[in-house]
């Protein structure tokens, strides 16, 4: 267990050393993020107008179109991360070449590859669209059975954006193959990207602990300003571990995919990266 965190820390500080050196890959995650919550308003906000939430609430049916427009937002929303995703991966693989990757440069390769990102959000849409259907309609054990399956497609599906980055294929085949790595390979593959959830984790826990007893420490003083300025500061500070986080996880994804692929990865351990991709026993 120890040993395993261990790893997963040295990996993590690997990754973080990429990132040092490539801080514009901070932007990726950053703009994904501003256009993905564009995208939720822009499909929650008409619904107010359409949707007669009264009715629904008294043991009405859900209209039909419904389901078109939950498809869509779906659609519409893993385009967007998927999209700038493969722009920070795309701009990790150049630097994992010995490169010096610009925004611009993880945006081209976006763009080149905007027809297999949207077969790929197609594909993950329908895949959710049928995880919120087993989730409504088999209650309790629904829900446990999509969250199962939710986290088996994650798993699944690890390898699929740096393959679409690196290869000329389809959605389909992209993700075929991103299982066929998991297949060959122990569970022990995705130690790195289990790392940075546990570490980052534990720092989010942290910031919150401090910001709840900050909050308590300042409301005796009965300033709105300071409290709202602590309030703002964790926050911001969620924030900031959320992007990095997001921009450490695909560098890492793209180093994994090279290292499996037999390929240098510059400025990350190679036996760091073998002993994270060690063959299944």
């Amino acid at each position: 267990m120890f040993a395993k965190f261990a790893r997963s820390w040295a990996l993590v500080k690997a990754s973080a050393g990429v990132l040092k050196q490539d801080k514009e890959l901070l932007v990726f995650p950053a703009i994904s993020a501003v256009a993905s919550l564009l995208v939720m308003a822009s499909f929650i906000l008409p619904l107010f107008g359409l949707l007669d939430f009264k009715a629904m609430d008294q043991g009405e049916r859900e209209p039909m179109w419904l389901y078109a427009w939950v498809f869509l937002f779906y659609l519409t929303q893993y385009f967007v991360i998927f999209y700038f995703n493969t722009a920070l991966v795309g701009a990790a693989m150049i630097r994992l070449r010995g490169g010096d990757p610009t925004v611009a440069d993880g945006l081209n390769i976006a763009w080149s590859k905007r027809g297999t990102i949207f077969g790929y959000a197609l594909i993950a849409a329908t895949v959710g669209m049928i995880l919120r259907a087993i989730e409504e309609r088999a209650g309790v054990i629904g829900k446990w059975v999509a969250g199962l399956f939710g986290a088996a497609w994650t798993v699944i599906t690890f390898m699929t954006v740096p393959i679409l980055v690196s290869r000329d294929i389809g959605p389909l085949d992209a993700v075929k193959e991103s299982a066929m790595m998991l297949k060959k390979t122990w569970g022990e593959n995705l130690i790195g990207q289990g790392g940075v959830g546990v570490v980052f984790g534990l720092l989010q826990f942290l910031v919150v602990a401090l910001t709840v007893v900050a909050l308590i420490a300042v409301a005796g003083t009965k300033s709105m300003a300071l409290i709202v300025t602590v309030g703002a500061l964790g926050v911001i500070t969620m924030m900031a571990l959320a992007l990095v986080q997001s921009a450490l996880s695909g560098i890492y994804s793209a180093a994994l995919y090279r290292h499996a692929m037999g390929e240098d990865t510059v400025g990350m351990d190679s036996q760091l990266l073998a002993s994270a991709f060690a063959a299944k026993r």
